[in-house]
C-alpha cells in the first residue's frame, strides 16, 4: 500500500537529516520526483566521490556529508609504516585468544591495503573545502559491529573480529577536529557506546571550548536511553537528537525518547539507502513525532503563519535552521 504524501508545497520544508542515496545506483527520474532535502552520508573510501558527483548535480536537494563511519575504520592505519598484515594483527591479535590463528591469517590477508590516515584527512579535508554546505558524517562509534570476512562481499560473511574501541576513536576525533577546524555540523552514529560516546563529548567539549559549542551534533538514529538523552541535553545546548523508522520503530522505547526530547531539539530522517523511498521513510517518523509530541501535520502551506499555529513540518523546519546554525552557507531550503 503507497503511503499518502501531502502535497510538494509541504514536502519541500522537510530535511531528511540522515540518509544513503549512494549506496544504491540512482537515476536522474528519481532525483526529479525528490521533493524533499536529504543529506547524504558517506562511509568509507569508495563512497566519497559518489557523494561529491551527487551534491554537484543537485545543490539545492543534496547537503553532501563526508566522513568514514566506524564500521570500516579497520581499514584506516594510524601507523603508515606498519606493513599490511601488521596493521590489522595490531588491532585483531587480542581475538586470537579465543579464535583459531589459522583463521586470523586467512582474513588479514583477504583484507585490503590500509589507507593511510594522513590521506583521510587529507581528501576529508578537500571535501569540506571544497563544498561550503557540507557536513561530517557519517562518522562515530560502534562496540557490536563485527568485520566481514571479505571486504565488500555479497552475502556478507561475519568474522568474529570487532574492531578495537581506541582505534575507533583515534579516527573519529580526527575527523572531528577537521569539522570545529572548518565550523562543520557532525553526524554522529553511536551503537552499544553509550558510555564512551558521553566521554568523547565532554571530551571535545574540553579540547575545543568554544569553537565546540559552534557547531552542531546530530546523534542518528539515537538509541541511547531516555535518561541518558536528557543528561546530554543539559550538558550540551549544541546536540540535536534524530529518528528513523527503520532503526528506532524496531525498539518500544523510541517513543519514551521522543516524549522527554525537547521539543526544539528534534530532527528527522530516513536512514535509507534508496533515495525513491527517503521522503516516505521520513514522513512517516514524523507522523511518530506528532503523535507523540500532540501536534497537528500540515496539509497545505501557509507562508508567514503565526508560531502558535505551527504544525510538525514547521517545527522541525525551525530544528533544522538551528542545527545548521552559524553555517550560513548551507543551501536554503526549496521553501525559502
Amino acid at each position: 500500500m503507497t503511503l499518502a504524501l501531502p502535497h510538494e508545497d509541504v514536502l519541500r520544508h522537510i530535511v531528511d537529516v540522515h540518509c544513503h542515496p549512494t549506496d544504491a545506483a540512482i537515476s536522474s527520474d528519481s532525483m526529479d520526483r525528490l521533493k524533499i532535502t536529504v543529506c547524504a552520508m558517506s562511509t568509507m573510501i569508495s563512497d566519497q566521490q559518489r557523494v561529491r558527483d551527487l551534491a554537484t548535480l543537485y545543490p539545492q536537494k543534496v547537503v553532501p556529508c563526508f566522513g568514514y563511519h566506524p564500521w570500516f575504520t579497520h581499514l584506516i592505519a594510524v601507523d603508515e609504516n606498519l606493513p599490511k598484515e601488521a596493521h590489522y594483527r595490531s588491532l585483531f591479535n587480542s581475538l586470537v585468544k579465543v579464535h583459531d590463528a589459522d583463521i586470523l591469517a586467512k582474513f588479514c590477508h583477504s583484507l585490503p591495503d590500509p589507507t593511510p590516515l594522513s590521506f583521510v584527512l587529507a581528501e576529508l579535508r578537500h571535501n569540506l573545502s571544497s563544498f561550503p554546505s557540507a557536513m561530517l558524517g557519517e562518522v562515530g562509534l560502534d562496540r557490536a559491529c563485527r568485520v566481514p570476512f571479505e571486504h565488500l562481499a555479497t552475502p556478507r560473511v561475519l568474522s568474529p573480529f570487532t574492531i578495537p574501541l581506541n582505534h575507533q576513536i583515534t579516527i573519529l576525533e580526527a575527523q572531528v577536529d577537521l569539522a570545529v577546524e572548518f565550523g562543520r555540523n557532525i553526524s554522529i552514529h553511536s551503537v552499544k557506546a553509550q558510555g564512551a560516546t558521553l566521554d568523547f563529548l565532554s571530551r571535545m567539549k574540553t579540547k575545543h571550548g568554544d569553537r565546540w559549542n559552534e557547531i552542531s551534533i546530530d546523534m542518528h538514529s539515537c538509541g541511547l536511553s531516555k535518561e541518558t538523552w536528557l543528561d546530554i541535553e543539559r550538558k550540551y545546548q549544541n546536540v540535536f537528537l534524530s529518528l528513523s523508522n527503520v532503526i528506532n520503530s524496531r525498539h518500544p522505547d523510541h517513543r519514551a525518547l521522543l516524549a522527554a526530547c525537547a521539543s526544539d531539539r528534534i530532527l528527522v530522517e530516513s536512514d535509507y539507502h534508496d533515495v525513491d523511498m527517503c521522503t516516505e521513510q521520513t514522513w512517516i517518523i514524523l507522523q511518530t513525532i506528532a503523535d507523540v509530541k500532540g501536534w497537528s501535520i500540515e496539509d497545505i502551506w501557509i507562508d508567514n503563519l503565526e508560531k502558535e499555529k505551527w504544525g510538525t513540518v514547521r517545527k522541525l523546519e525551525e530544528n533544522w535552521r538551528r542545527f545548521r546554525g552559524r553555517n550560513d552557507q548551507v543551501p536554503a531550503l526549496k521553501g525559502e
